[in-house]
């Protein structure tokens, strides 16, 4: 619910919610543009009735005075019969300067408050202003929920770069957003009169001079007790109309001054709703508060980049969740199918299931797990189908499920059935799923069937659990599941480097050109993506359409794709990509992985890695043109046979890119594995991490078990661990 609130009002009212925001950035330049060009006094404090005396004085015409909330003093009369103005020095009474209102000013005015439409105009900026408080307070709920709630909002922000973007800018703009929201509602609500804005008849109106000779103005009593910084306006009363009087006007009220005696003939305080008012606009405006003005603008120009980013974040999420045709209301649903999934391969299997469900005759409403409602009215029975991500983790549609099932006090009547999907060859197999059952099971949720699994995406597994599942419903279920192809680019061999024959670990460096891409497929999204280090290439074996994952050692800058590949035996994969040569294509694509990078900053960086795992690791020192200290801890078999990029990591350390390296062979006389290395370096790790260094850990899971239990004990006197570093951002792991 929160996130669909958060959802349709920014994609229905983009536009008038980014015209607003970037008028109000203009408009917030304006007053302090013009603090700037205002001449202030310099002999302390300066009354009413001098300032009045000192121009009336230089200008005999003059008919009134305005103190704008900037401070500049302007000064309104005739000459020869000719309307003029002039800003003046409040010290002098001189004019510095001649003043003519700003058309453009106007203009971008008139923009902001009605689009040039009218009170329909005004309508629709009132509603762009609901909208954006909408879009602001959801947003920081939302925010709140995805750091793991309101104590951890500061907290450093995952995901991919536009995610990350999209959360950090919009906690920086939230106050200010806020703030314009709440006051742009208010004003607009003034201007349909539904509520007070606290405006009273003028006291002029009713009151008049006898008549007599006039006072000169400063001599006014009623003005000598005035400061010049309560002063709004001053109207001199009409040289030809002996009954005229005093128009003043100050923050605090207004009212009428007999030109003869000098006495006030009648005042009227501000009311409290005009009070209010008077503060609200000075808020919204930033008309009296320029530094406000300033921070309001800047927060405003986010908007534009936030409406940006959150429509990429939307369309990224409405692949990975596709649009599954007859989704049930989620109250009126009696099946109700919540999908965890990384890369969208799950959502096939869930769509599968919704079909096959709907055309047994139920009502299906299926959904993200992190999506789970607090309650299913209609509801008889619930499925969760969920992958594990890395080393037992979450995957992405599924990253606050158990917070949510824990703020459920009650177990539902209907009982749930787990499916896990991933590979055994992998420790964690199903390791969330196996999670989730857990925790399902102290919730006191009941079972429709025990927790079963599917391994690589196997189409008959999942034929076979539908038969349990049509047992267990007591009705026919058929399960007929076809893998949907993912879209994919041939990617062409340019050249290779083998190594590892020698010690029976065939390992071959390989670089790939990257596709061109035509315009056209670029502004439909079809082209080859940008990559960094660290991402992830999929690749599709012939006759499969279940793709196998490489980290990617390279980024777009460096104008290839380059993997490092180990032939393990009977691997359909890694046989096919070990028997290409030059000229050779796959059919490959790009999957993100924002959660393996280096965070940003000088602090030192520890490179931990074996065998293959160092690819990425590569990919982050050849970008590591500035020199930050980076570490390098590299295990392999051989130094003769396996040692992986052994000619650049040397230019590498000869140009700096590269502060140290420590290397760890098995095979050799003397065998020692890097997590060897780590005990013995254990005094110098323990300084770097003390100054804020990040761990980064690539290869395979036993290696990183293993490198996890040394830190442990490296850490350890200093009273840290692994898991904490994870917490802060500060260990990152890429395992398989």
């Amino acid at each position: 619910m929160l996130r669909q609130l958060h959802k349709f009002p920014g994609l229905v009212a983009a536009v008038v919610v980014g015209v607003l925001a970037l008028g109000g950035s203009v408009l917030s330049v304006l007053p302090a543009l013009d603090r700037a060009g205002t001449v202030i006094a310099s002999e302390g404090r300066i009354g009413v009735a001098e300032l009045a005396g000192r121009i009336a004085a230089n200008y005999p015409g003059v008919e009134q005075i305005r103190h704008t909330a900037s401070g500049k003093v302007i000064a309104f009369y005739f000459e020869n019969d000719r309307p003029m103005s002039a800003v003046v020095d409040p010290a002098s009474g001189q004019a510095v300067g001649g003043y003519a209102p700003s058309a453009f000013e106007r203009w971008m005015t008139n923009l902001h408050r009605s689009f040039f439409l009218g009170d329909g105009g005004r309508m629709a900026a009132g509603a762009g202003a609901l909208a954006m408080l909408v879009l602001s307070l959801s947003g920081l709920q939302m925010t709140a929920r995805r750091m793991g709630g309101w104590c951890h909002l500061l907290g450093r922000a995952r995901g991919s770069f536009t995610q990350r973007l999209h959360v950090d800018l919009g906690r920086l703009a939230v106050a200010g957003l806020v703030l314009s929201a709440v006051t742009g509602i208010y004003m607009s609500l003034t201007t349909f009169e539904l509520i007070p804005d606290g405006m009273s008849p003028s006291p002029a109106l009713s009151a008049r001079s006898g008549g007599g000779r006039t006072l000169p103005v400063d001599r006014i009593a009623a003005l000598q007790g005035i400061d010049l910084a309560e002063l709004r306006q001053l109207t001199f009363p009409d040289a030809g109309d002996p009954t005229d009087v005093f128009g003043l006007k100050t923050a605090t009220g207004e009212g009428v001054i007999d030109r003869v005696t000098g006495r006030m003939l009648a005042w009227q305080d501000h009311g409290f709703d005009r009070q209010v008012y008077e503060l609200v606009y000075m808020l919204h405006t930033g008309k009296g508060l320029w530094w406000l003005g300033l921070i309001l603008g800047l927060a405003a120009l986010s908007v534009p980049v936030l409406g940006g980013t959150g429509a990429v974040v939307w369309w990224v999420r409405r692949r990975v969740c596709p649009r599954i045709a007859g989704n049930a209301g989620v109250q009126a649903a009696d099946t109700v199918i919540l999908v965890g999934s990384e890369g969208g391969s799950t959502w096939g299997f869930a769509r599968t299931l919704h079909e096959a469900l709907v055309a047994a005759g139920h009502k299906v409403h299926t959904a993200p797990m992190d999506g789970v409602a607090p309650s299913y009215r209609a509801a008889r029975r619930m499925f969760v189908l969920t992958a594990t991500y890395g080393d037992g983790a979450a995957p992405a549609t599924a990253r606050s499920f158990l917070k949510r099932i824990e703020a459920i006090a009650t177990p539902p009547a209907f009982p749930v059935a787990i499916l896990g999907f991933g590979d055994r060859q992998f420790p964690q197999f199903c390791g969330y799923a196996q999670e989730v059952d857990r925790a399902l099971a102290r919730k006191g949720w009941a079972k429709l069937m025990p927790l079963e699994t599917i391994d690589r995406q196997s189409a008959q597994e999942f034929a076979r659990w539908g038969e349990n599942l049509s047992r267990a419903m007591g009705e026919e279920v058929t399960l007929q599941h076809a893998a949907v192809r993912p879209r994919t680019h041939a990617l062409t061999l340019v050249s290779r480097t083998d190594y590892g024959t020698e010690v029976q670990a065939p390992t071959s460096v390989l670089r790939f050109a990257v596709p061109r891409s035509s315009l056209p497929a670029r502004l439909a999204g079809r082209a080859w993506p940008r990559f960094a280090a660290g991402d992830l290439v999929g690749v599709l074996p012939p006759g499969s359409a279940v793709p196998r994952y490489y980290s990617l050692a390279t980024s777009t800058a460096d104008g290839v794709v380059e993997i490092c590949v180990r032939k393990h035996p009977g691997g359909l994969c890694s046989g096919h990509l070990h028997g290409l040569q030059p000229g050779d294509a796959i059919e490959a694509f790009v999957r993100p992985n924002p959660g393996f990078r280096p965070a940003r900053g000088r602090a030192p960086l520890i490179l931990i890695g074996a065998g293959t795992g160092v690819g990425p690791l590569a990919g982050f020192i050849r970008a590591n043109t500035g020199a930050r200290p980076m570490h390098l801890y590299f295990g392999a078999r051989d130094p003769a046979s396996d040692f992986l990029y052994r000619d650049e990591i040397g230019r590498w350390l000869d140009d700096r890119r590269l502060t140290s390296l420590h290397t760890a062979f098995s095979r050799v006389a003397g065998r020692v594995y890097v997590q060897d290395r780590l005990r013995q370096d254990a005094a110098a790790l323990r300084r770097m991490i003390a100054d804020g260094a990040q761990i980064m850990v690539c290869g395979g899971r036993d290696m990183a078990a293993c490198v996890r239990d040394a830190l442990t004990a490296v850490l350890t006197p200093i009273g840290l661990e692994p898991a904490m570093l994870k917490a802060q951002g500060r260990y990152a792991e890429d395992v398989y």
